[in-house]
């Protein structure tokens, strides 16, 4: 935490350096398909995400703490309470998920409790709740990319590059990365948070494909990932009691 203090961090009622077991990079910076912003096609964020177990208070007591998200200068930073992480695992969110799949050095902070929660990932996994989290997400990306004009969020540069190109290049570089991780995944129990096909997802980010191009890329995307579903090696159910003794161990070893 000591040498993370350049980093604007949301508000929380306790000590975050006391409670935080697990920040890693998330977004364009874990994919390798960050622009800094000297590039004057620079539209990202530096994105982190946390997971934090708060004090006792917060299980035993009347109080309740579930996630806390700062978005400042360059900085996206949004913090989970370990719990509804364990929960947004267990339906196999996609964003949550790459959490667990990150290269050593994507990993910023992590305590005995952030180890214990990355190795034991394979407790997650479950075929049918991961076909459906990461089509689903993709189809969202991809109803974002044809619905740019009802964006209020976007900043004058997003807005420019839209207007440039006639679709909204960033959702269309999330769509096709998001399909292909999440095709590798249910084919191999393994995730590629990291992209070996980075030149490629960069070159539609920045407006080299056409929308044509996008569109039959996502669609061939969504029939693989959806037929992969019956060979597909992951789990089809969840081992309940095995997650909930990890829980446990982690709250015990936190609080």
């Amino acid at each position: 935490m000591n040498d993370l203090n350049t980093i604007l961090w949301p508000d929380v009622p306790f000590d975050l350096q006391k409670h935080l077991v697990l920040l890693c990079r998330r977004g364009s910076e874990a994919h390798e398909t960050y622009i800094p912003p000297t590039d004057p096609n620079s539209i990202d964020d530096r994105d982190l995400v946390g997971v934090v177990v708060p004090p006792a208070k917060y299980y035993i007591g009347l109080q309740k703490w579930e996630n806390a998200e700062s978005i400042k200068n360059e900085w996206d930073v949004v913090l989970y309470e370990f719990r509804k992480v364990v929960n947004l695992l267990m339906k196999q969110n996609p964003n949550v998920l790459a959490m667990l799949y990150l290269r050593p050095e994507d990993y910023l902070h992590m305590t005995e409790a952030g180890r214990l929660l990355v190795e034991n990932r394979s407790l997650f996994q479950h075929r049918g709740h991961a076909v459906n989290a990461f089509v689903g997400y993709a189809h969202g990306q991809l109803n974002d990319m044809m619905q740019f004009e009802h964006k209020g969020y976007m900043g004058s540069k997003r807005k420019a590059l839209v207007a440039k190109f006639g679709y909204d290049t960033k959702n269309a570089g999330h769509l096709i990365r998001i399909l292909r991780m999440g095709l590798e995944y249910i084919t191999t129990g393994e995730m590629n948070v990291y992209r070996p096909d980075r030149d490629e997802l960069m070159s539609i980010k920045c407006g080299e494909w056409s929308l044509h191009a996008v569109r039959e890329e996502a669609d061939r995307l969504f029939v693989l990932c959806k037929d992969a579903k019956a060979t597909s090696p992951l789990p089809t159910e969840i081992d309940e009691e095995a997650i909930e003794q990890l829980v446990m161990k982690v709250l015990r070893q936190s609080l």
